[in-house]
């Protein structure tokens, strides 16, 4: 663990004298990279430094003690003390998934259940909203399909932090747990008799690529533009501004209608392409990852049931964290941290695990 530490506190210093060098500095790329890689390396060099003071603070008191044994009595306390710092640094040094100060492309589509999974999606959309909100997080509905009643058929939103954030609190270090199929158990609006119905949406996050991340040839792609519609099958416009991107390699096809201009809704397809693949990548780098694929929470299949939301127990359940309460209304309205942080913590401890069998 020391020697582990040691070299992320070595980077840390020459990360800081990188900082100082003009050539740096006169390189706004590059900054940002290094302030980016030093903001999330400076717990780790804090919980080290507090270790060693532990530690020495502990070995001090045991060879005084051996002269006074008013100070035998520190001892125990400073041994906890010592416990709990190491405990942290230990945290602290497992292996971070690299894209967790990146913002996020969050999809929520409808499922079975007709009407009834589109309103649920309208729900989800708006819990996810209120929740950014509640973060200071920005976001922006890059596209959407409504259905007739008001909710959802499909619909992409990209939720970015402001300004640098704390390491572990970016949109995909909280967001990314999100991904699965959502099961709703209530009495649809749609249903005359008062029975209650199941019904699913499923949710898919992406980490967000830059343009210079993720290269894309454009003899790769096939772009086709039509006339944008909305709920029923009514024009919204009367010119082919919609934009459909087929990403020929892969097979990725991508959608937008949401703005009148051509060139925004193929700009924010593309910025959706650039997010999948760059989402490709990296699930062939966790299969290779013994850390991640060790995880019983990170998953990225849309086919894994992951939560229920039962309105009349006004109960919410993770199926994969045995997180439960009872507050479906509350997080609905965005107050959606505790059940994250079910997720977070259990994802941790399966990465702690992992580093301990090895």
């Amino acid at each position: 663990m020391q020697e582990s530490a040691q070299s992320l506190v070595d980077e840390h210093a020459a990360l800081e004298r990188e900082m100082a060098d003009p050539a740096v500095a006169s390189d706004p790329d590059r900054l940002r990279e290094v302030n980016k890689r030093y903001a999330a390396l400076g717990p780790t060099v804090a919980a080290h430094q507090a270790w060693t003071r532990a530690r020495d603070d502990l070995g001090a008191a045991r060879e005084l003690a051996r002269e006074d044994a008013a100070f035998a009595e520190e001892v125990p306390a400073l041994e906890e003390a010592l416990a709990a710092a190491e405990d942290r640094l230990r945290r602290l040094l497992v292996p971070r998934d690299p894209d967790d100060d990146r913002d996020v492309i969050l999809e929520v589509k409808a499922g079975e259940g007709g009407e009834e999974s589109a309103l649920f999606a309208g729900d989800l959309l708006r819990m996810y909203l209120r929740h950014a909100e509640r973060r200071g997080w920005r976001t922006e509905v890059l596209d959407a399909t409504e259905s007739d009643l008001g909710g959802y058929k499909d619909v992409r939103v990209a939720v970015k932090a402001r300004g640098t954030v704390a390491p572990g609190e970016a949109p995909w270090a909280r967001l990314k747990f999100e991904g699965g199929v959502h099961r709703v158990q209530r009495v649809p609006v749609t249903e005359s008799q008062g029975r209650i119905h199941t019904s699913a949406a499923g949710v898919w996050v992406m980490p967000e690529a830059e343009e210079v991340e993720v290269s894309i040839d454009p003899n790769d792609l096939r772009i086709d533009v039509f006339r944008s519609s909305g709920p029923g099958g009514q024009s919204v416009n009367t010119t082919d501004s919609a934009v459909r991107i087929t990403h020929l390699p892969t097979g990725l096809v991508v959608s937008c209608q949401n703005e009148k201009s051509q060139l925004q809704n193929r700009e924010a397809a593309m910025r959706v392409l650039r997010a999948r693949l760059h989402q490709i990548a990296m699930d062939e780098r966790h299969a290779a990852d013994a850390s991640v694929r060790a995880s019983q929470v990170r998953t990225v299949d849309r086919s894994e049931r992951i939560r229920t939301y039962n309105f009349p127990e006004n109960r919410i359940s993770d199926h994969r964290t045995g997180f439960k309460a009872y507050n479906l209304d509350a997080v609905l309205d965005g107050d959606l941290d505790p059940v994250i942080q079910s997720a977070v913590d259990a994802d941790e401890a399966a990465r702690l695990a992992a580093v301990a069998q090895r």
